[in-house]
């Protein structure tokens, strides 16, 4: 049974579109007539397009909060006793600073590397949290492969090119094959910090949620952080971005497909995008890109058809689609402009990996900015392209 909240947010989503639509038409009659849209309807227009996306950005929120587990056990620990200890002592540590609890208890756990110099691992409550937070907000992470690891780095063997085969009968003489050619890539994590700071009267008050305080905190940055990385970043000190690498059809290259007007996505270049895609990895295909595109985006009709190339999902849990393929947005993709990649296609859990390394650590510095208390927090991920054929751009040139 559909939750009502969800139905009304729906009923409103269903409602702006088909006014999106008739305004649209309204606004292409004007030019065909006049050779150019009334201002007033452009306006109305706009207008529309952002409730569109007020509307989805509400319904979405609802849907998300309906879908996440009940809470279970604070730590999925054997020892229920000793997790409620563990948690003692570390809110101790986050108030107060008493180290003492925590170090006994972690050695009695087998945590490595946790130290007073280095910081301690933050309880699972907050670890899971934060992990939960980040899933929830960051678009790459909801579609590419996510591999936790407790190394350095993630060592993944690719097939450069594929397998020589071929047919032959019971008693023809089989050649020999080419040998296929193996390449390694190494995906090694990367520390990413954060510093969220309190004055220590705000941390005494026992009515502050002092774990809840902080994992939002933290969440929220290294979110923002991780998908700018994963869409833009350089791999040095820092993981490798899905628009970092030069156009082509070899291997270390991602093909880039040109929409044949400056700064204007086009109805046709969608079209050859989505077929440049080789068919396996369309089935579980994805559209990348910012709101701004997707306002863009939803003008556009398919040219043989006249149908709108756009359209939102109206039922619970139901994604928006282009030509039937699900749309995630991603704030840190490229606005349309001249030259601009502003749409990613492909098959994200084949193309992309993202890499964690297991615990996130804390350390309380009460010295630095005082009367401020410091919690220096440092994860640490990491991200490539695995498969360069799984995932095609659109330059807008």
């Amino acid at each position: 049974m559909q939750n009502p909240e969800i139905a009304v947010k729906v009923n409103a989503l269903g409602h702006a579109w088909e006014e999106f639509k008739s305004v649209n038409e309204r606004k292409l009659d004007e030019i065909k007539r006049k050779g150019a849209a009334d201002p007033l309807t452009l306006e109305q227009l706009n207008k529309i397009n952002d409730a569109l996306d007020n509307h989805k950005s509400r319904l979405a929120k609802v849907e998300t909060a309906m879908r996440r587990p009940a809470k279970t056990l604070e730590y999925g620990l054997a020892d229920d006793g000793l997790a409620a200890e563990h948690k003692t002592a570390f809110c101790n540590y986050l108030r107060k600073g008493t180290e003492s609890g925590l170090s006994r208890l972690e050695t009695k756990a087998l945590s490595v590397g946790s130290d007073p110099d280095g910081g301690y691992l933050v309880t699972p409550t907050i670890s899971s949290n934060i992990v939960q937070a980040i899933f929830e907000t960051s678009p790459m992470r909801q579609i590419c492969s996510v591999e936790t690891i407790s190394s350095d780095s993630l060592d993944i063997i690719e097939d450069i090119n594929d397998i020589a085969s071929g047919w032959t009968g019971e008693t023809t003489t089989v050649a020999d094959t080419a040998t296929p050619q193996i390449g390694k890539k190494n995906i090694p994590v990367y520390e990413l910090y954060a510093q969220p700071k309190a004055t220590q009267k705000l941390i005494d008050d026992s009515s502050i949620d002092i774990e809840k305080w902080l994992a939002g905190k933290l969440a929220d940055n290294f979110s923002r952080k991780e998908n700018t990385a994963f869409v833009s970043g350089t791999g040095v000190s820092q993981p490798r971005g899905i628009l970092t690498y030069a156009s082509g059809t070899n291997w270390g290259q991602i093909q880039q497909v040109g929409t044949g007007s400056s700064g204007v996505i086009t109805s046709d270049s969608l079209i050859t995008l989505y077929y440049t895609l080789k068919e396996p990895y369309t089935v579980n295909a994805t559209f990348l890109m910012n709101r701004a595109t997707t306002q863009a985006v939803r003008l556009l009709k398919e040219t043989t058809t006249n149908q709108y190339m756009w359209q939102p999902g109206l039922a619970a849990g139901t994604p928006d689609t282009l030509l039937g393929v699900p749309v995630k947005l991603a704030a840190d993709m490229p606005s349309p402009t001249a030259a601009s990649l502003s749409v990613v296609f492909g098959d994200f859990s084949k193309a992309y990996q993202i890499v964690d390394r297991i615990g996130i650590r804390i350390l309380r510095d009460p010295f630095t900015e005082k009367p401020f208390v410091n919690f220096y927090t440092t994860k640490r991920t990491g991200g490539d392209v695995v498969n360069f054929e799984a995932i095609k751009l659109l330059l807008l040139s």
